[in-house]
């Protein structure tokens, strides 16, 4: 572990003349990306030597891959059941999944099921019995899903400004359709839309240590802010870990992510996970060797952990500096912590010792009843998520050609997705609201040049 270190650079002056150009390099010194076309998600660290950038090509290969059914002589072992085929079907261009438009089927956005209680194994969800920990909506030839669908409706939800304008908010409701076996009585079910991909390596790189230091559970300094540290199961270690990737913060590094992503997203067991998503049901095949081979699985952990960080624009713009300075003085920068040091990587050196500039803390905050899926993932509570990185948000639009943010996709803008912050979040949320409209618009565009 290195060092703990923590940066801040929330209090702004409001003096435009100070130069802000050493913040344009978002993903430190070795893994900015200076690229904001429609890949500038995809981009490997171009501090990376000649060997990492052949390791995160090779990885890229099979981030991309379509895996089929066996047998096949290559990229087999789709299924039985899954949510799609391939990792880049969800994370698009390397960066965010979407809502399924009126009609169509899920694709980059899939469900977690589970009942009340705890895992007595592993602390976390209980185990939906027929379902699992995650809905799988596809499946092979001759196969039958757990679920044909999920439908989503939505409710208009107004809001009013201070000066009298308003916004209308899209409120979702979910409803299964056609599950395979009737449903559990109590059933928790919650949506998340696939995450970008890019930086993942730097936030894996964040010591411990850090992310524990900005825990403040019981609000001992009275800011009404009470980030909390997600610790959850580690299957290879079989111990409980600090969580820092998922919309709950409930995977503890890269390694689980990727291998969890195989197992459940696309039905290939690997040697973290050897038993297929389906064991026990209607759809379970006999047993087999794991589909993935470890070389296979290294590349993805190589790929996800070499992907650079876009660089900031316009960061020298008044009216972008004006809102770093509203974004600071209204409390935003509570949660969204801007600077951030890295620790020492014992995979790739080009990530160590980095200062980063995440705006995340990593941790998991109460967010309000507007937002709660009610259900508990490890130590994080039903309305409970892990503040978001905002890195790259000012580039969704070019890379993905939409923008639909929280967990579930519900914000068309991010405008409408400060509006549905609650909880922890109310009061930065309230001064949003009140303030002039070029003050909004300001904020608003400085996080269009994150």
């Amino acid at each position: 572990m290195g060092a703990m270190v923590i940066l801040s650079s929330c209090d702004k002056s409001s003096d435009v003349t100070v130069n802000h150009s050493d913040e344009i390099a978002s993903g430190g010194a070795n893994m900015t990306v200076y690229d904001a076309s429609s890949q500038a998600f995809g981009q490997p660290g171009p501090g990376l030597s000649g060997a990492d950038q052949q390791r995160n090509e090779a990885g890229d290969v099979i981030f991309e891959s379509a895996f089929v059914a066996p047998p096949s002589p290559a990229f087999s072992g789709l299924g039985p059941i899954m949510n799609n085929n391939s990792c880049s079907s969800c994370h698009i261009n390397d960066g965010r999944g979407r809502p399924p438009l009126s009609g169509q089927a899920l694709a980059s956005m899939l469900f977690r099921i589970s009942i009340p209680g705890t895992d007595p194994t592993t602390g976390g969800p209980l185990a939906a019995p027929g379902f699992g920990t995650q809905v799988q909506t596809q499946a092979i030839t001759a196969v039958t899903p757990e679920m044909a669908n999920v439908q989503i409706d939505y409710a208009n939800v107004n809001v009013t400004y201070s000066d009298g304008t308003s916004v209308t908010l899209q409120s979702p409701t979910y409803t299964p359709v056609s599950p395979y076996i009737p449903l559990p009585s109590n059933f928790l079910f919650s949506p998340r839309i696939a995450p970008g991909v890019f930086g993942l390596g730097l936030l894996e790189a964040i010591d411990d240590a850090t992310i524990e230091a900005l825990a403040d559970e019981d609000d001992s300094n009275g800011d009404g802010i009470s980030g909390k540290v997600n610790y959850v199961w580690d299957q290879q270690s079989q111990s409980a870990k600090v969580g820092r990737f998922g919309w709950k913060a409930n995977e503890p590094d890269l390694n689980q992510q990727v291998a969890t992503a195989f197992n459940q997203d696309l039905g290939v067991t690997n040697s973290v996970f050897p038993t297929e998503s389906s064991a026990g049901q209607s759809q379970a095949v006999a047993p087999h060797p794991i589909e993935v081979s470890d070389e296979y699985l290294q590349r993805v952990f190589d790929y996800v952990r070499t992907l650079g960080v876009p660089a900031r624009r316009n960061v020298n713009e008044v009216t972008v500096v004006h809102g770093e300075t509203l974004f600071g003085s209204i409390g935003c920068g509570g949660c969204h912590v801007s600077k951030v040091q890295t620790g020492v990587s014992p995979y790739f050196s080009e990530l160590s010792n980095q200062t980063i500039r995440p705006y995340t803390d990593l941790l998991v905050h109460d967010m309000g009843p507007g937002l709660a899926d009610n259900r508990p993932d490890f130590l994080a509570g039903g309305s409970e998520f892990r503040t978001a990185p905002l890195w790259g948000i000012g580039l969704v639009q070019v890379v993905n050609n939409y923008t639909f943010f929280l967990h579930d996709g519900r914000a068309r803008s991010l405008e409408e997705a400060i509006l549905w912050h609650g909880g922890e979040a109310e009061k930065s949320k309230d001064a949003f609201t009140n303030l002039s409209k070029s003050d909004r618009d300001a904020l608003i565009q400085f996080l269009q040049s994150l």
